[in-house]
């Protein structure tokens, strides 16, 4: 990079604030000007560049002091509209989660219902139990509450608004629910999250204003950056950030309890960062366009924590509606909302120009070189191929439903994969199949066949395979290879002899 050319200070952009003269753009704004201007004429011209999300931040929670009991209670355990929160602080401190779940209603209801609701000034059930001690001798309460009996509520997130977010697909043969949504089979759909060039931390993707004590908004008020978000992960481009701030002065608005489709509960939360810009180089990196923010498509049929990645793919592809995925064109769908990141980037740049919002300059910036590291396993998880039956006994769509049935009584086992030619899986007839047969004019297997197989492949972990036969209630799956060539079959027994080895 060449010699700087504009320098400003952040206590120089909040004089200009205060004086009423400051100028403001969102992030959508300074992408234009910096096509028309360039970065250098677009950093003498911009003091701040305001940015905007909102979309479903699953590591957010709140915490809550409820005040002393007479005679006073330490919360061993405590639940609110039956959704437990953690108490292992103090006697009467609580943190509820976002994602935890009730205990009654599942998934329509969990932590992030119970933030909105208390946002919204709704009166909230709380149940706590407690031991007993001298100091503490309470056992149990019932109450309800809203907002307004809190000492604290402060929303205090350990993750939010990723750096970027990768796009999800699903190259497997059932569809799947997933925190990316509802991923259709076969590369059916592609969703993404993200607000595009509004997206706060890709506009200072070097952390050079960012960091510890910067001033945002959050959830409809005004929060602060606490500390790098967990899972910060800059030299990939996935920072993250906590965040922290007066749930008492949100606004439901911007603060919404969701349920995503078999996956669980989430808090979607509106979030905004100002970008001061005080040289040319931020300039540059907050008047990005689309096209140049880019991301991986990542395979979730393939049930690994390291998925494949598909292709790598602009925003400006994803905010077309539809990309290229295998030779084919896909649907895709965002699971933010950008009307509403809009809404706070205006929002933000309206207090700033009002003189009600001034920058916070950060204590500590954000580090650029951590790097985010996999949980350490002790033992190796054990795949498909590692406990499947690989010698399968099978049939073709011609053989003969009778012959089948002999194959059951002698073999004493309920799946038969059934093959062409080339070895290829075809379907599967169970001995139940065979049963209800026998006795009516079907003569050929290809009669009662199922076409349309559960399979395993060969590299999946068994926990994924157990899962797949809860969520289907059968009794066994055949295993097979990319090119859907069977290689083996895996029962419930498999599994089950399998945790018996390991429990002993």
């Amino acid at each position: 990079m060449g010699k700087i050319k504009v320098k400003k200070s952040i206590a120089g952009i909040n004089e200009r604030i205060k004086r009423g003269d400051a100028v403001v753009t969102t992030a959508e704004e300074m992408v234009e000007l910096v096509r028309e201007k360039g970065e250098v004429e677009a950093a003498k011209e911009v003091d701040v560049v305001t940015t905007g999300t909102f979309a479903a931040m699953c590591s957010s929670g709140v915490w809550l002091n409820f005040g002393h009991s007479d005679p006073p209670i330490k919360m061993q355990r405590v639940w609110l509209n039956d959704v437990e929160a953690y108490t292992g602080v103090a006697a009467v401190d609580a943190y509820i989660g976002a994602a935890q779940l009730s205990e009654t209603r599942g998934f329509d209801y969990g932590g992030g219902h119970v933030i909105e609701d208390l946002v919204r000034g709704k009166e909230i059930a709380l149940r706590a139990i407690a031991y007993g001690t001298d100091c503490y001798p309470r056992k149990e309460i019932e109450m309800t509450i809203t907002i307004h009996d809190l000492n604290q509520a402060v929303l205090y997130n350990p993750r939010n608004a990723y750096q970027r977010y990768a796009a999800a697909t699903n190259s497997g043969e059932e569809t799947l629910y997933t925190y990316m949504g509802t991923l259709l089979s076969n590369y059916g759909n592609v969703t993404f999250s993200g607000a595009g060039v509004l997206n706060p931390l890709s506009r200072d993707p070097n952390y050079e204003t960012i960091g510890v004590g910067t001033r945002i908004f959050l959830g409809g008020t005004q929060g602060y950056i606490a500390w790098e978000g967990t899972q910060h992960n800059p030299t990939h481009g996935l920072g993250t950030i906590a965040t922290i701030g007066s749930l008492k002065e949100m606004s439901p608005s911007y603060l919404r309890g969701c349920t995503i489709r078999g996956y669980g509960t989430s808090l979607y939360v509106g979030l905004g960062v100002p970008i001061p810009i005080i040289n040319e180089n931020i300039a540059r990196t907050a008047g990005a366009g689309e096209e140049q923010l880019k991301t991986e498509l990542l395979d979730y049929g393939v049930p690994r924590r390291d998925r494949p990645v598909v292709r790598e793919v602009t925003y400006a592809e994803l905010l077309s509606g539809k990309i290229e995925v295998k030779g084919k064109e896909v649907p895709v769908s965002p699971l933010s909302s950008f009307k509403l990141a809009r809404e706070i980037a205006d929002k933000l740049k309206g207090w700033i120009e009002k003189g009600e919002f001034f920058l916070n300059p950060a204590a500590e910036l954000l580090p650029r070189d951590t790097a985010f590291k996999p949980m350490k396993q002790i033992g190796v998880v054990p795949l498909a191929k590692d406990i499947m039956t690989k010698k399968v006994v099978i049939a073709t769509p011609r053989d003969s439903i009778a012959s089948a049935a002999r194959i059951f009584a002698e073999k004493n086992f309920d799946h038969l994969p059934i093959v062409d030619q080339n070895g290829k899986l075809v379907g599967i007839v169970t001995s139940w199949d065979i049963a209800v047969a026998v006795g009516t004019k079907k003569r050929r297997l290809s009669d009662v066949l199922t076409p349309k197989v559960i399979t395993a492949r060969e590299d999946e972990p068994i926990d994924e395979v157990a899962r797949k036969l809860e969520r289907h209630g059968i009794s066994g799956v055949p295993v097979v290879d990319a090119e859907g060539q069977l290689k083996g079959i895996l029962t419930t027994d498999d599994i089950s002899m399998l945790v018996w080895r390991r429990r002993r």
